[in-house]
């Protein structure tokens, strides 16, 4: 690292609440967040978010009459900033990278209903179904009037935003950074994307995404909505909630175009770059992409085996409970870790066990993401 980023805030909005407190309860308490609900013409197991945080939704766009124009996607990203940053506390010029894998799916789906039924489609469809939807509202909503942009790297969207933000601070180009990604997929159009790629499981009981169940026989991803970002900063500070001390990014060659090679040469790399930048040889845990999936789980697992050897660290995933939220999910994960961070505690998955102890002091933690494409990001975070 050519000097210290900081992470001074991270927020999420999902099942597993809209609160750093109560995000940290739902882990602590260690149940998967499911509910079974028909979507469509098909019934589904999918994770939303938490009741409070609805209500929260609802008096955002009571209080801004214009929002009801906008996508869910973009509203959990408000929603989720909103709680994370506030522009006062910040100096200088802030950029944001907010993306998204699918973008304003539930706006497009209607509208493209609206249009095979009438054959004309509103005036909003268009400027409210771009990608860079999401930044650029978020930056609205928060007065924020520097660069702001959105991408989509499928589901390593936003650790690549994460990526963006270190290169933008380091180079100077900003003072603070917002990088995250938001997802609002639970439709029947990318629901039934996911079952025609057979990966969407068929589990009948409620522990039905098996992330880490390396010996499992069937797919078992699950999808779930959700939004975090993170707040970059140069330095370390009283603010300061971590510190990005690696970072790494690969791809493969592709095979097919949802598919990853069995020892997740992408994964080796970005975790091997990871640790090489950090200047570390192992970390004290690793929070797993891990999508449930029988390919995608057991392909990161032997490129962990590959990259640590007999020096494996404690490993976990959080898809197990909150299921896939896309874009948002390495962002998800990354909060996950900062959090472990902070309260020394190591959050188990019930489908894998590890055969070491939590260390003394939580130090080290490696967060993955790979997306359609083999596109691998690893960060490593340390504590301040």
């Amino acid at each position: 690292m050519q000097q210290p980023i900081s992470i001074s805030g991270i927020s999420s909005v999902s099942a597993l609440g809209s609160s750093s407190e109560a995000v940290w309860n739902s882990y602590i308490l260690g149940a998967p967040l499911f509910k079974k609900k028909r979507i469509g013409e098909a019934q589904y197991w999918i994770s939303e978010i938490d009741i409070n945080t609805e209500n929260l939704l609802d008096a955002l766009i009571r209080d801004q009459p214009a929002y009801r124009k906008l996508d869910r996607s973009v509203l959990l990203a408000i929603l989720c900033a909103k709680a994370g940053l506030n522009p006062e506390n910040h100096s200088g010029n802030i950029g944001i990278n907010i993306g998204s894998s699918r973008g304003a799916t539930s706006l497009f789906e209607s509208y493209h209903k609206e249009f095979l039924e009438n054959g004309s489609v509103s005036a909003f469809t268009s400027p409210t179904t771009t990608l860079g939807n999401i930044s650029s509202w978020v930056g609205q909503e928060l007065g924020i009037d520097g660069f702001a942009s959105g991408h989509s790297v499928t589901c390593s969207t936003a650790l690549h935003g994460l990526l963006n933000g270190i290169a933008w601070l380091q180079a100077g180009m900003a003072d603070t950074f917002v990088a995250g990604g938001s997802e609002a997929a639970l439709t029947p159009f990318t629901l039934a994307q996911m079952q025609a790629l057979k990966l969407y499981t068929t589990s009948e009981n409620s522990m039905a995404c098996e992330s880490m169940r390396f010996q499992k026989k069937k797919n078992s991803m699950v999808l779930g909505e959700g939004a975090a970002v993170a707040i970059l900063e140069r330095d370390i500070s009283e603010k300061s909630q971590a510190v990005i001390t690696g970072y790494g990014c690969a791809t493969e060659a592709l095979s097919h175009n949802s598919s990853i090679t069995e020892n997740a040469t992408c994964f080796q790399k970005s975790m091997k770059m990871a640790l090489d930048n950090a200047g570390l040889e192992t970390v004290d845990a690793v929070i797993l992409h891990a999508p449930g999936t029988v390919k995608g789980d057991l392909a990161e697992k032997n490129a962990i085996d590959a990259v640590f050897g007999r020096t494996l660290p404690l490993l976990t995933s959080n898809k197990w409970m909150l299921g896939h939220t896309f874009g948002a999910s390495g962002m998800m994960s990354l909060e996950m870790a900062v959090l472990m961070i902070a309260h020394n505690t190591f959050v188990e998955n019930p489908f894998y066990e590890n055969a070491r102890h939590l260390p003394e002091v939580l130090k080290t933690v490696m967060v993955n993401a790979v997306g359609f494409g083999g596109n691998a990001v690893s960060i490593i975070i340390s504590k301040p």
